[in-house]
């Protein structure tokens, strides 16, 4: 299928003469071989189990939240577990949200680690972490980068005589009568 989206591009391309591309551009493999979480199987609920209010809203949104009873409450018979939602102005987007939180959350209490939203929140904790330890990687390497070409400038070897001279600062007044320390340094 995605070669014949990739062939049906390529010829659309082909057909206009100023829009000459390479025929792999449309290719991508990455979300061909990235590897799919394995989660397990969303929970349903009974509707039986199930007893559904409307509330009055508040909060921002204007005197039509205040007026009308489009928040909605689901309280799970069976565990006592109350789900207020409130999160539009519709009454039927928050039933299912509504809904949708409650199986989130009887998942976690039937499931506990092995639940939907811990093993998504596991990930991606892990991928923040990855993306974070790459980053510092990369602006380490760029830190040694420019300290290895300061070294072969000669720029290290000034430094060291100013910092032997002792004239690493000087002192100066402000107008506001506060000191302030001045540092003299070149621009790399």
């Amino acid at each position: 299928m995605i070669l014949r989206l990739a062939s049906r591009k390529i010829q659309s391309c082909i057909r206009t003469p100023d829009l000459q591309w390479h025929p792999t551009r449309f290719l991508h493999t990455t979300s061909i071989l990235s590897k799919s979480l394995d989660l397990p199987p969303r929970p349903t609920l009974n509707e039986a189990d199930i007893e559904e209010a409307f509330l009055k809203g508040s909060g921002p949104g204007g005197q039509k939240i205040n007026k009308t009873a489009s928040a909605v409450q689901l309280k799970h018979l069976p565990t006592g577990l109350v789900i207020k939602c409130q999160a539009t102005r519709s009454r039927s987007q928050n039933r299912k949200v509504a809904r949708r939180l409650l199986a989130e959350k009887l998942d976690e209490l039937k499931n506990g680690d092995q639940a939907r939203t811990k093993i998504k929140a596991e990930v991606n904790k892990k991928r923040k972490a990855s993306r974070e330890k790459k980053a510092r990687r990369k602006y380490r390497a760029l830190e040694e980068g420019k300290e290895g070409a300061g070294m072969l400038n000669g720029e290290d070897e000034e430094d060291e005589e100013d910092e032997e001279d002792g004239e690493d600062g000087e002192e100066g007044d402000n107008e506001a009568g506060q000191t302030d320390i001045l540092v003299n340094r070149e621009k790399r």
